[in-house]
């Protein structure tokens, strides 16, 4: 019984120098904590915002070579972290669902894995020096930099000529980039992982001038359309090269103008080329081609919304491949109801695609609905 006894007395004789340890530990932090908040002049640190994004679509498609399929797909979710460890020093996290398939190839539903879109830190000191590091979109064409969730149509990246550079996922790469705003000028420039994108060992250089003739677009990432909110006319030039593994290039155009009360007018076009670096088709070393989008929003509301109609051509060419050299053409035409621009919208889509040959034509109408928060 002593010894159990001593063996107790031990044990709270340690229990109580933890607890004087832990005490003394909260009250140093208690006291060096605030002392170094203050000599950073940060006493309270940034908040940090969650976010979500929902694209969801009903799809009737139909080929020359197989019966029509009736889909209703889960297209996109999106999960935003956004905060600061200073207010020079920030962060982005963002993530998205991968079900497999694409815009025009409904998945088999089942494939439902977490993948990384945005984790950068960024080092935002002025508007004319900010550098990224991390993954995210490199410098590229103006639809890379807008996604899906800020295009102006629904079935983008399906026409064989948007975002055409090689990625690792949704267009993002891991590497570093600088960018800087002078007034009406955007300048950015990056080197990124060669292996992850082309399975090359050597860094991929990207580079982005852009030029606002009319309001300037704030920011690094763009939009495809700004709602009539702003009177923007902006031309930009983008190229990617690794060392002999090819290079990709593009030129891109935005005009937007408001018109009456709350209406506007848009017109974007774009011309790109991919000569042995990235494009749609692997087995084909060069492919080019260009589209035109043009879209009227109405000003007068209906309901909660407006609505808007938009139409889209594209054309694009696939030569040196290990099959015949083919055309495709892709129309599409959106009926859109816009609830609250980009965070609630629906989206009425009618596309088809037509090949002169080795692909199959394919013809789709539908329904989607997206939702930010």
């Amino acid at each position: 019984m002593l010894s159990y006894r001593r063996c107790r007395d031990h044990a709270a004789d340690g229990r109580r120098r933890r607890v004087a340890l832990l005490a003394a530990l909260a009250v140093w932090v208690g006291v060096a904590g605030p002392s170094y908040a203050q000599d950073e002049e940060e006493s309270d640190p940034p908040p940090v915002s969650f976010g979500a994004g929902l694209q969801t679509s009903f799809l009737h498609r139909e080929t020359d070579d197989a019966d029509a399929t009736d889909h209703f797909r889960v297209n996109s979710l999106r999960l935003y972290v956004n905060g600061a460890a200073t207010s020079n020093i920030k962060f982005m996290v963002n993530t998205d669902v991968d079900y497999g398939g694409s815009l025009g190839a409904p998945s088999d539903g089942q494939r439902t894995d977490f993948q990384i879109l945005d984790a950068v830190a960024q080092f935002e000191m002025s508007d004319q020096f900010n550098v990224w590091v991390g993954r995210f979109l490199p410098p590229s064409d103006r639809a890379n930099l807008y996604g899906p969730f800020y295009s102006h149509h629904w079935a983008v990246y399906s026409d064989g000529i948007q975002d055409g550079y090689p990625f690792i996922f949704q267009g993002r790469a891991n590497g570093a980039a600088y960018w800087g705003q002078f007034d009406k000028v955007k300048v950015s420039v990056g080197a990124f992982d060669g292996m992850s994108l082309t399975g090359a060992p050597s860094l991929l250089g990207a580079g982005r001038v852009q030029v606002d003739f009319w309001d300037p677009e704030p920011g690094y990432y763009l939009n495809g359309t700004f709602y009539g909110e702003r009177n923007i006319l902006a031309v930009g030039v983008a190229g990617q090269s690794q060392a002999d593994n090819g290079s990709a290039y593009s030129a891109d155009f935005l005009m937007e103008r408001k018109v009456g009360d709350g209406g506007a007018v848009s017109v974007e076009a774009e011309w790109a080329r991919y000569d042995r670096l990235g494009g749609y088709d692997p087995r084909y070393l060069t492919s080019d081609g260009g589209y035109f989008l043009a879209a009227y929003l109405f000003p007068n509301s209906v309901g909660p919304g407006r609505f808007e109609v938009l139409g889209k051509y594209a054309r694009a060419h696939f030569r040196k491949g290990v099959t015949p050299d083919y055309d495709q053409r892709t129309t599409e035409f959106n009926l859109n109801y816009l609830i609250r621009q980009f965070d609630a919208r629906v989206m009425i889509f009618v596309k088809d695609t037509a090949y002169t040959a080795v692909q199959t034509d394919d013809f789709q109408i539908g329904v989607a609905l997206q939702v930010q928060m």
